[in-house]
C-alpha cells in the first residue's frame, strides 16, 4: 500500500515522502499511526546508518487497520501501542523479558524482516524498515501483532511513549530497582526516560533526588515533589537506589559513590562501551550495578498498568508530551534538545 514517510538520510533534516509498504503476512497487521514518540535511539540510529535512507520511529500508537489471518487478540479498529520487536519463543521471551529475545538484534535492528525480506521502498528501492519492528515515523506501520498492545481510548499522544520510552523510565523503577517507600532514589538525567522514572517512584512513596543541568527539565520532577539538583558535583545525600539515563562515565562513577552499602545502580543510557569502576568498593559495599533494555518489561503486562496510574491521577504522562506535526521533526529534536521539550511526539496525520 502506498504511505507518506519521513526517510532520513544521516543528519540531514528528514523529508516527507511517498513509499510502498508491503501487505502484512499471517502473524503481521498494520496500524495507522496517530502518534509517534521520538526517542534519542532514533537519532543515535540515524547517524550510525550515515547516508543509508531509512525510516525510523519506534514509539506508534495507532489504529489497527489490516490484519493477517493468524493475528490473534487483535481487532480491526481498535487502538494499539507498538512496543519493541521479540520472537516470543526464546528463554528470555518465556521468562516475561522480551527486552533480552535473543533475536532482539536482527529483529529491531537490521532494517529488515528477520529472513532478509525489506518492507519499505521508496521509488521502488528497499530502504532500511522494520526499525525497532515497525517504522513508524509514517502515516501507516507494519509490525508483529505480538508487538502491540491495546489500549483502548487512551489518547494517543500519550500512550505512543509506553512503546519504549516511558516503558523503559517506569520498567526500570517498578521491575529492576523496586524501591519501598521510604527509599531514595538517585535520577541522573531527566529527559523523557528520567522523568517517567522520577514521577513512577514518587507514585510509589519513594523520595526521589534528581540530577539534571537544564533548568526546564527540573520543573515537572520538582513540582510533584522530587528534589532537584542540576549537577552531581553539588552537595548530595546518600542513596539506597540510582538510575542513570546518561551513560556518562562520570555519572556513573559518582552515582557508585553516593549509594549506601548495598544499593542497586540500573543503567539505561547508552554511553561508552567501557567505564573503570573501583570492584574493591563494589565488594565491600554490596553494590549492585545492572543493565536494564526496555524496563526488564512485559509490554502487554505494563503498559496497560500504566495507562491505568494515568487514568487513576497518578501518573501525570500527559505533562511531559509536546505534540508536532511529522514534517516538524527537526524542530522537535531541537526543542528536545534545548530543554523546551521533555518528549516530542509526531502527529502524522496533522
Amino acid at each position: 500500500m502506498r504511505i507518506t514517510a519521513l526517510l532520513s538520510r544521516g543528519s540531514a533534516a528528514g523529508e516527507l515522502v511517498d513509499a510502498e509498504l508491503d501487505d502484512p503476512r499471517p502473524d503481521e497487521v498494520t496500524v495507522r499511526i496517530e502518534a509517534v514518540g521520538v526517542c534519542h535511539t532514533d537519532l543515535l540510529t540515524r547517524k550510525k546508518l550515515g547516508e543509508q535512507p531509512a525510516v525510523l520511529g519506534h514509539e506508534g500508537c495507532g489504529t489497527v487497520e489490516r490484519l493477517g489471518p493468524a493475528a490473534d487478540g487483535l481487532t480491526l479498529g481498535e487502538r494499539v501501542v507498538i512496543s519493541f520487536a521479540s520472537c516470543g519463543g526464546c528463554a528470555q521471551c518465556r521468562a516475561g523479558l522480551p527486552g533480552y529475545c535473543a533475536w532482539a538484534a536482527a529483529l529491531n535492528g537490521s532494517g529488515r524482516r528477520l529472513d532478509g525480506s525489506p518492507t519499505l521502498r521508496v521509488g521502488d528501492e528497499p530502504v532500511f524498515g522494520a526499525f525497532f519492528g515497525q517504522s513508524s515515523f509514517a502515516t501507516v506501520a507494519l509490525t508483529d501483532a505480538r508487538s502491540c498492545v491495546p489500549v483502548g481510548d487512551a489518547p494517543p499522544e500519550v500512550a505512543a511513549p509506553l512503546g519504549c520510552g516511558f516503558l523503559t523510565g517506569a520498567g526500570a523503577v517498578l521491575n529492576v530497582l523496586r524501591p519501598l517507600p521510604g527509599d531514595r532514589l538517585l535520577v541522573i538525567g531527566a529527559g523523557g526516560v528520567g522523568a517517567v522514572a522520577a514521577l513512577t517512584a514518587l507514585s510509589e512513596g519513594v523520595e526521589v533526588v534528581v540530577v539534571e543541568p537544564v533548568a526546564a527539565r527540573r520543573a515537572l520532577p520538582a513540582q510533584y515533589g522530587a528534589t532537584t539538583v542540576g549537577s552531581l558535583k553539588e552537595p548530595m545525600p546518600t542513596v539506597t537506589h540510582a538510575l542513570d539515563t546518561t551513560g556518562r562515565a562520570e555519572s556513573i562513577t559518582r552515582a557508585l559513590t553516593l549509594l549506601q552499602p548495598s544499593g542497586v545502580l540500573a543503567l539505561v543510557g547508552l554511553g561508552p562501551a567501557e567505564v573503570a569502576l573501583d570492584v574493591r568498593s563494589l565488594m565491600l559495599r554490596g553494590l549492585q550495578v545492572r543493565g536494564c533494555v526496555e524496563g526488564d518489561a512485559e509490554p502487554s503486562a505494563l503498559i496497560p498498568e500504566l495507562i491505568q496510574r494515568f487514568r487513576r491521577g497518578l501518573l501525570p504522562l500527559d505533562r511531559l508530551v509536546t505534540t508536532y506535526a511529522l514534517a516538524d521533526f527537526d524542530r522537535a529534536v531541537a526543542d528536545q534538545q534545548a530543554g523546551r521539550t521533555l518528549k516530542p511526539v509526531l502527529l502524522p496525520g496533522t
